[in-house]
């Protein structure tokens, strides 16, 4: 038992060595036989992105403010805080403002470059044509930053200035439940409690044996645990569905976002400047749209996002994104007319929420709750969610703090007033005004429909009707927590192959040479963690059906549909194919489990510290 330690310096992974028991090496792994080392806290916050260390920072003021000793844990799963962050993003202060109102005051904070101006186009194939964008994305007041570096300011204050405990490494892999039911869910029901997390094991080989360095997952108890782990993550995943907490909303929906960071030059570069782009290279039933970002020191950032209820089985969110940077707009923007070199820095990828709204699901479980992607506040209008994310981390953090101070006797934590808190505070406003403008798209309207509303809606009624539009009319009990995504789906033969062009380097780039930027990196031998069920009746649907829809819609190459030789098995042999995962290109975005038609892959945490690791 490590007690209440409370040392202020992240914990390393090495120091789980310490807390081994003696085992015999390369046996097959027997949790149940498995001793783990265990460790009491107050708070404990699966996430370090925004929302996880806002709830940590307004925990600690808490402290201060009203002098009861609070121990605050959060765990990442990334090698450092920012690294599993995707990069390149407008910032609303609104929220950072309310919890450190002096960070303009601090040397290093990396809200250095203001957004002065904002602008849509409309591209066609050869042409970018300026319309009118939503007032809601006037950006006015906020800030392009690099959400990577941001969020690592962020934990360096929590850390130093607060005594937060942050631990890299460590991936949240399964929720600590009481032994019996002992509280009531949201709806009444006796249920278990959470009580806390336990995180990977770290040295299994691929068929769970048990390495020379294998280090068993540790169980951090705690009276409230605050899930940060971001869109569709594994912990929330069960959480939601445990405790239906989906039972009074909408199911979620998600974009895929793309994103490269370049060094472009100086006479193309115009800092502050932010422009979003409709059209092409999409067609008109595809969501989506581009967006360009002129960060400080020279940066830019661009990508694309593509709505995961896409029909095309054909369609290849990276392959559009290459093919966007062929448009003349952004060949001028990315060539170079003297001796300055324009260089591609980095890429990434990621699921991100669009349900808005009513896609919010119930925020308290017994002994936790949900905070920020997790839950899913992304303002689709403003294309933002940072600043929503943040304020609901430090109303958790509020009932978190009450909740601890009124436990008696182990009584599980009670943080129904934070679902409470949440909607009657400003992020609630922010995305009531803009609910209706994402599934319009989905309507009888249709993609011309939803454009034409959304501009009537946005700019005249601001969301000032009576009604609220659905993003199904199939309120079903497995539509509420299966991928309404991936029911969108359309059948291969409904659909031609697209055509995509040839990469031409040093503009646009193959997808492994992309992936190599990213910096991701897995432990050898380790099992592979997306889990893939019923592995013949996966291949022989997802070929026949869907041409092998994960094999193009993966932006990093996990997933392969190869031919299978003389030999392999008979049902494999039915279709064809078999699949191929290459989990060590995994860059944690989380769209296989969104979108695979099938629904039957389950992303789960690797060891801790794998994955991508971001920086600009």
């Amino acid at each position: 038992m490590l007690g209440c330690r409370t040392a202020t310096r992240p914990l390393t992974i090495a120091t789980r060595l310490l807390h081994s028991s003696s085992r015999r090496f390369s046996e097959p792994f027997n949790p149940a036989a498995i001793e783990r080392a265990e460790d009491e806290v107050d708070v404990c916050i699966v996430g370090g992105g925004p929302a996880g260390i806002s709830a940590a920072i307004r925990l600690k003021q808490l402290e201060r403010e009203k002098g009861n000793e609070i121990r605050v844990v959060v765990l990442e799963k990334g090698s450092e805080v920012g690294s599993h962050i995707v990069s390149g993003a407008v910032i609303e202060p609104r929220a950072l403002n309310e919890l450190l109102p002096d960070w303009a005051s601090t040397k290093t904070h990396p809200l250095t470059q203001p957004a002065v101006s904002s602008s849509m186009l409309f591209l066609t194939k050869t042409l970018a044509v300026p319309i009118p964008h939503p007032p809601q994305m006037n950006n006015k007041g906020n800030y392009v930053v690099s959400l990577s570096q941001f969020t690592r300011w962020l934990a360096g204050i929590a850390e130093n200035e607060y005594g937060v405990e942050i631990y890299p490494g460590f991936a949240g892999a399964q929720l600590l439940l009481s032994d019996s039911p002992d509280s009531t869910d949201p709806w009444g029901n006796f249920a278990h409690s959470v009580r806390g997390v336990v995180t990977n094991e770290v040295g299994l080989t691929k068929d769970f044996r048990m390495k020379p360095s294998f280090e068993p997952g540790m169980a951090f108890r705690a009276k409230v645990t605050l899930l940060a782990e971001g869109a569709h993550g594994s912990l929330s995943k069960q959480a939601i569905s445990m405790y239906n907490l989906r039972k009074e909303s909408q199911p979620q929906t998600y974009g895929i976002g793309l994103k490269e960071v370049w060094r472009v030059d100086p006479e193309k570069h115009d800092p502050g400047k932010v422009i979003h782009t409709m059209g092409w290279p999409l067609t008109n039933s595809t969501y989506g749209g581009g967006f360009v970002y002129h960060m400080d020191g020279g940066l830019v950032s661009l990508g694309i996002v593509i709505g995961l209820d896409y029909k095309n089985p054909y369609l290849s969110p990276y392959r559009e994104l290459q093919r966007m940077k062929h448009h003349p707009y952004f060949r001028k923007l990315l060539s170079t007319t003297g001796t300055t070199p324009v260089e591609r820095l980095s890429y990434a990828g990621r699921v991100l929420t669009e349900g808005g709204l009513q896609s919010i699901p119930k925020l308290n479980f017994p002994g936790g709750a949900l905070i920020g992607c997790s839950a899913g506040f992304v303002n689709v209008a403003k294309i933002k969610g940072t600043h929503n994310a943040m304020k609901s981390g430090m109303l958790a953090a509020e009932t978190a703090w009450e909740a601890i101070q009124a436990d008696h006797q182990g009584k599980v934590a009670d943080m129904s007033s934070y679902d409470t808190a949440l909607h009657n505070s400003w992020v609630q406003k922010d995305l009531h005004e803009v609910r209706n403008l994402r599934p319009s798209f989905n309507t009888v309207l249709g993609m011309w429909g939803g454009i034409a509303y959304s501009g009537v809606d946005s700019l005249f009624l601001k969301g000032r009707v009576p009604w609220t539009f659905k993003h199904t009319s199939k309120q079903s009990e497995k539509s509420l927590n299966a991928s309404l995504d991936a029911s969108h789906t359309e059948s291969a033969q409904q659909h031609q192959p697209i055509e995509y062009p040839p990469f031409e380097e040093p503009l646009s780039f193959d997808l492994m040479t992309s992936v190599s930027l990213t910096g991701t990196n897995h432990t050898e031998d380790q099992p592979v963690h997306l889990r893939e069920e019923r592995r013949r009746r996966h291949v022989s649907a997802n070929v026949a059906n869907f041409a092998g829809l994960l094999g193009r819609a993966c932006p990093a190459g996990v997933y392969e549909y190869v031919d299978v030789e003389d030999g392999a098995e008979s049902a494999a042999q039915k279709a064809g194919k078999k699949l191929v995962i290459n989990s060590q290109n995994c860059i944690h975005c989380k769209l296989c489990d969104v979108k695979v038609p099938t629904q039957d892959i389950t992303w789960t945490v690797p060891e801790g510290g794998g994955g991508p690791k971001y920086s600009e």
